[in-house]
């Protein structure tokens, strides 16, 4: 591709590659705005390079891609200097989850870049992991560029990936085949809690469920501990808003839900079995301390468990 001739032809070329960096920035993020935020600072940053900056460069998209990572990285080491803290306000919870269905847009981006689980559990990398992690296992950026977007040398840029890709995915399951039972059924309590099927979830919890909760997530009136399969069925219905901002995870190895408004974990569901392969037990947690300590990875795909099974 030849160099840009002007100020015009430069922002053309940035243009044509937006969508790109849009991609690139949400999977650093896992924000629209500050994806977009990221992607104007990127051609801010640019365009005062100019005609000359860009002289030169053979890989104009590749050039743009590594200015729009930077920024994203600034934003990620911004977010960790503030230390972030869960919400503590139910009511702010529900409205954080009523904006969860995503915009088209979002929703467009989530399905070419990054799924809304794996966004949660990149939450919990370093900036330098997750930077070295999505760029090279998601968008095939070579170590060598993002060595020196890290200031790394590139072995230490790879390094970064696979410890990433290890706190991604975990070790396997001791019982890989009870595992992928206990998946499925959380996988059908969490659609079902969504859909508000009360039909679903009493063939799924065992007739004596015990919910347990913290005080802090519900309103006066509710209590702690609810016990029966149609009384927590009934009760599921006054959270589907929430339940919509769900997902699937392994929560220190065993499958549970993850409340994450925005791809940011708030409560935590941890979903006990009994051998009938029925729910009986579910502790609700948005405790700030069991947040922070609890380790999140993404469950085994749909292969690996036909895998495990056969």
């Amino acid at each position: 591709m030849s160099a840009p001739k002007n100020m015009v032809d430069l922002a053309q070329r940035f243009d044509a590659d937006r969508r790109h960096l849009r991609l690139v920035a949400f999977g650093l993020l896992g924000s629209v705005a500050d994806a977009d935020d990221a992607v104007q600072s990127a051609w801010l940053k640019a365009s005062r390079h100019g005609i000359d900056g860009a002289d030169g460069v053979a890989n104009l998209t590749g050039w743009f891609t590594t200015i729009t990572a930077h920024e994203a990285l600034d934003q990620l080491r911004a977010r960790k200097r503030r230390a972030e803290q869960p919400l503590a306000d139910p009511d702010e919870l529900d409205r954080l989850a009523a904006t969860v269905a995503a915009p088209a847009d979002e929703a467009a981006l989530l399905a070419d870049s990054v799924s809304t689980a794996l966004l949660v559990v990149l939450d919990r990398l370093s900036p330098a992991q997750r930077v070295a992690f999505v760029l090279h296992d998601v968008f095939a950026m070579p170590f060598e560029t993002i060595a020196g977007l890290l200031d790394r040398s590139p072995a230490a840029a790879k390094k970064l990936a696979s410890r990433a890709r290890g706190r991604l995915h975990g070790g396997p399951a001791v019982e890989p085949a009870r595992a992928a039972a206990h998946l499925e059924v959380v996988e059908a309590f969490l659609a079902a809690s969504q859909g508000g099927d009360i039909a679903a979830l009493l063939e799924l919890l065992a007739p004596d469920v015990l919910r347990r909760v913290d005080p802090a997530l519900v309103g006066a009136g509710v209590p702690t501990e609810l016990r029966g399969a149609r009384e927590v069925a009934e009760e599921t219905r006054h959270f589907t808003r929430r339940a919509r901002a769900g997902v699937v995870l392994l929560i220190d190895g065993a499958p549970g839900v993850v409340i994450a408004p925005r791809g940011r974990a708030q409560i935590l569901l941890r979903i006990g079995l009994g051998l009938d392969d029925r729910i009986h037990t579910i502790d609700i947690t948005g405790d700030p301390d069991r947040l922070r300590r609890a380790v999140f990875t993404l469950p085994a795909t749909g292969q690996d468990r036909k895998r495990h099974a056969g």
